[in-house]
């Protein structure tokens, strides 16, 4: 089944990125707020408990290890978001779609398969692709990532000088 086309505001790069590529392509900017976001959460807690204190039995500690914890993977979830929000053009993605461009074309000009190599059916890539296809719109709900190398991406790979597959 077609991943269904819907109007996008930027260059469709890819429907369903490889959480290796969304990695590989963050963007300082990315890094920068998945940091600020880290410290956001542990400094307001200790912001608020100097403002009005709770006195906690065991001391502000592991109020503050479960906030930095939280923090930091919140960050993490919101820098992975953005950068899937540009491979699916939702925001402005010009640097990552000359990335892509030359990334993929090389790959393709090797003789490998552009979006990698797997060992699995048709049939078993459709499932991958149909499960984590939209998936980073619901990070906050159910972290799902895909970590599948499939053929459905929702993009035409004749761009990248390689036979459709």
């Amino acid at each position: 089944m077609p991943i269904k086309d819907t109007p996008r505001p930027y260059p469709l790069i890819d429907a369903d990125p490889h959480f290796g590529r969304v990695m590989r392509y963050l963007r300082p900017s990315d890094y920068a707020a998945w940091a600020g976001i880290g410290a956001a959460g542990p400094a307001l807690l200790y912001a608020f408990e100097r403002y009005d204190p709770t006195r906690p039995r065991h001391g502000l500690g592991p109020a503050l290890r479960l906030t930095a914890f939280l923090s930091f993977f919140g960050g993490f979830f919101y820098a992975y978001q953005n950068s899937s929000f540009r491979f699916m053009g939702l925001k402005e993605n010009e640097a990552e779609v000359k990335k892509d461009l030359a990334e993929l074309s090389a790959r393709a000009k090797a003789g490998k398969p552009v979006y990698g190599e797997t060992d699995l059916s048709d049939y078993l890539q459709g499932v991958a692709a149909r499960n984590s296809t939209w998936s980073q719109l619901k990070l906050h709900a159910m972290p799902w990532f895909n970590l599948v190398n499939h053929n459905q991406h929702g993009v035409d790979v004749s761009k990248y000088g390689a036979k459709s597959e």
